[in-house]
């Protein structure tokens, strides 16, 4: 019992989740259904894992029999063979039992890991699916927990409950049913305590299960803490803030402590209840079971019918009694195992269930792209209340530039974003080669267009690999090329390893003149048919800038471009310049025509940036 209560004690409440109410349905058998459609490719491992559950409640059986045969009638009866033929069966038994019970433990984890395998395959492709604006309001810590934690809990469905609760109901069915065959007075008497514990077994569920959710929210706080901080830590020293986070830091991870600790709590209260009961049931037993006894050695001497009792049915009931509390015992925690994966199952197709994906996908996907762009009065707004662009209305011809400027805000990179599709328009039409982008496959769109951005994102991978994103079409040779065009082949081939140097997280070991000169080669190596430049150089120094502009002039020949910057001066030769200011464009036309306005928007930006010298200052 003590080791039982042991075993059960450290059963860690499952990590992740955050947020959601439990319901009081221990299971939702529409949910189970969607869980179980993952089991369908494993059937035959479910339908063996489920046969040796039964397998095994059946064997335990055996064992209180054979020993209850053993004492009355091998012992009392001083028959030495027969006593080592049961010896020898109770021996089988246990080998029988011990390699079921491995076999089985085996094929419910593996079956739990290969589901959560699937899914979490099926939750990646989906949330890599999304359209940016669900990340816009969706912590990455959360999406974090519900793919790694909450499908852990999934696995637990298979490994620790949904088989094992039938497995322990069977068994608890099977002991009761043998305890009133032997003997319905003695088994009677034996259960009065059960009750008892059925009781506090159901206010221990429901304790636990709130205090699990606790965990779980504590949890998922936690992730999203430490995924903000750890990715934010150069802010923090940056500003050394390191003290005050710390604080803050503390506060979140001692919610989380007091969480476990009230869990634990509640463990400390329920065994102790619990040994107790079994301790009343065993009193009982053996001052019933002696008291039959004592009357049976009575009705003996004076030759009466004795009631039949024996030493050999105590013993065994004893048995009975402790394998009928242990999964009584452990049935609690696996309800609420069992409920915490149906929480994380849920959570987790809430997740698939997600539409932000362009539903209105197209079909055409024709062999080449021209370039042609035109916005017919688009409208757009993030929220879907202030507005961000208003009314926009350009064309762009295959083959022109067209840059946009405008301060922070004025809705640059929004322009950009909808033109792939990151987000959908509010009203008007986006139109690339007379089509509406919405008749377009979005993954086709977006191989078409490629995207130069000011945060430049680089892989833990190689240099290589970084530029071809692994895409086996790209050969090293065409890396190469690229590379000597935008100027970078020299300062790459001087690292160790060259382009197989491998580049540490977002580029860490590499400055941002060289990230964004690889940035420029991953562009360039995917031959687009529109090319973007959202403040592609405004990291790079005024020398690796004049190294690779003769690149983007070549780049850009016969192909639709569009720039945002900050310097002016590296959209002078933009065949059309768009001046937004807070969703409007407020000015169009080239450098020169603009620069004609008196008092004009690109007047101003232009005169801030240069002085009388002529040297450029950058757009605050």
């Amino acid at each position: 019992m003590a080791k039982d209560i042991k075993d059960s004690k450290s059963t860690v409440p499952p990590s992740g989740g955050g947020g959601g109410v439990i319901t009081g349905k221990a299971l939702d058998w529409k949910l189970m259904g969607r869980v179980m459609h993952y089991v369908k490719p494993y059937n035959g491992t479910f339908i063996i894992a489920t046969f040796l559950t039964i397998f095994l409640a059946a064997v335990a059986i055996v064992q209180p029999i054979l020993i209850q045969r053993t004492l009355d009638v091998n012992i009392l009866g001083n028959d030495y063979n027969g006593l080592i033929f049961m010896v020898s069966l109770m021996v089988l038994q246990l080998v029988i039992q011990t390699i079921a019970q491995y076999y089985q433990t085996f094929l419910t984890n593996a079956l739990g890991q290969s589901v959560i395998r699937d899914l979490r395959i099926d939750v990646f492709n989906h949330i890599t699916s999304l359209r940016l604006k669900y990340f816009d309001r969706t912590p990455i810590g959360m999406l974090i927990t519900r793919t790694v934690s909450d499908l852990e809990t999934i696995a637990d469905i298979f490994s620790e409950g949904l088989i094992s609760i039938m497995g322990d109901l069977l068994l608890v069915v099977a002991v009761i049913g043998i305890m009133l065959y032997q003997d319905w007075k003695l088994a009677l008497i034996t259960l009065i305590p059960m009750p008892l514990l059925f009781a506090s077994t159901y206010v221990f569920k429901e304790a636990i299960k709130s205090s699990f959710q606790e965990v779980r929210t504590q949890v998922a706080q936690l992730n999203t803490f430490l995924a903000e901080h750890i990715s934010g830590i150069s802010i923090i020293q940056y500003f050394s803030r390191e003290e005050q986070e710390m604080r803050k830091f503390k506060a979140v991870n001692l919610k989380y402590r007091d969480a476990n600790i009230r869990s634990n709590w509640y463990y400390s209260i329920f065994f102790p209840v619990v040994e107790i009961l079994f301790a009343i049931c065993i009193a009982l037993l053996v001052w019933y079971g002696c008291k039959r006894i004592l009357n049976d050695q009575q009705m003996h001497a004076l030759s009466a019918s004795p009631n039949g009792i024996t030493p050999g049915v105590i013993t065994g009931f004893i048995v009975l009694l402790n394998m009928l509390f242990r999964p009584i015992r452990q049935l609690a925690d696996k309800f609420n195992t069992l409920q915490m994966g149906m929480v994380g199952a849920d959570r987790i197709f809430k997740v698939l269930d997600t539409d932000e994906v362009a539903t209105d996908e197209g079909k055409l996907a024709p062999p080449a792209l021209r370039g042609e762009i035109e916005f017919n009065n688009v409208w757009f707004a993030y929220n879907e209340e202030n507005w961000v662009l208003k009314d926009i209305n350009f064309h762009i011809k295959p083959g022109e530039t067209l840059a946009l400027v405008g301060a922070t805000g004025a809705g640059k990179s929004s322009t950009i974003n909808i033109l792939n599709r990151f987000y959908e328009i509010g009203k008007g039409e986006v139109k690339v080669d007379g089509h509406d982008i919405r008749e377009y496959k979005v993954d086709y769109l977006r191989s078409k267009i490629a995207t130069v951005i000011q945060d430049v994102f680089l892989f833990t991978d190689t240099i290589g690999n970084n530029i071809s994103l692994n895409n086996t079409d790209i050969t090293r040779e065409e890396i190469i090329a690229a590379a000597k065009d935008v100027g970078a082949h020299e300062f790459i081939e001087r690292l160790p390893g060259g382009y197989d140097y491998n580049v540490m997280e977002r580029g860490a070991t590499l400055s941002a003149g060289q990230a964004q000169l690889i940035s420029f080669i991953r562009a360039l190596v995917y031959n687009p048919a529109i090319l973007v430049l959202d403040e592609a150089t405004s990291s790079v120094d005024t020398e690796t800038e004049l190294l690779i502009q003769n690149a983007i002039n070549k780049l850009m020949q016969g192909r639709t471009a569009i720039v945002i910057a900050h310097r002016l001066s590296t959209i002078q030769n933009a065949d059309k310049i768009i001046v937004l200011d807070h969703g409007e464009i407020k000015e169009m036309g080239t450098h020169q025509e603009l620069l004609r306005i008196e008092g004009g928007y690109y007047r101003k930006l232009y005169d801030l940036q240069f002085n009388s010298a002529g040297i450029a200052k950058p757009l605050e």
